[in-house]
């Protein structure tokens, strides 16, 4: 596995100089994934794993990146999974009549005026109900 990362850390160094900088991170994002990766981005993905402060990232600090994504991917998608059970069917959403009936599921019985109150406190555009990234808003509190 480690020999992997070596191959794909060969390839985004493209100047081979040992180190992968913003503007090699967004080339080969962009080649390999098809992502558009903005510079800002790009720059605060390097920031998140540049332990020496060079704002590069050497084999060692490409591998942490590289961690810290799957990490992030797997997160997610426990979130989404939960996010799923909650959801009102073919919404999208998480509604208070979608919530009660899930907390109704988890021996949580609450009326449909509490779980209004319980969205409106993560309801971050007012809607009256959760989107996915108001959910992971709420997750992370």
């Amino acid at each position: 596995m480690a020999s992997e990362f070596s191959r794909v850390f060969s390839a985004f160094d493209r100047d081979d100089d040992g180190k992968i900088s913003a503007a090699e991170l967004r080339l080969c994002m962009k080649a390999a994934l098809g992502e558009d990766v903005s510079a800002e981005d790009a720059d605060e993905l390097v920031a998140s794993a540049d332990s020496d402060g060079d704002g590069l990232l050497d084999e060692e600090e490409f591998l942490k990146l590289v961690q810290l994504e799957n990490e992030e991917e797997d997160r997610c998608r426990g979130l989404k999974e939960a996010f799923g059970m909650y959801e009102m069917k073919g919404e999208g959403c998480i509604t208070p009549l979608s919530l009660k009936r899930m907390l109704s599921k988890l021996g949580l019985h609450q009326e449909i005026d509490e779980c209004k109150a319980m969205i409106c406190r993560f309801d971050l555009d007012g809607d009256g109900v959760l989107s996915f990234e108001e959910f992971k808003v709420m997750m992370d509190a």
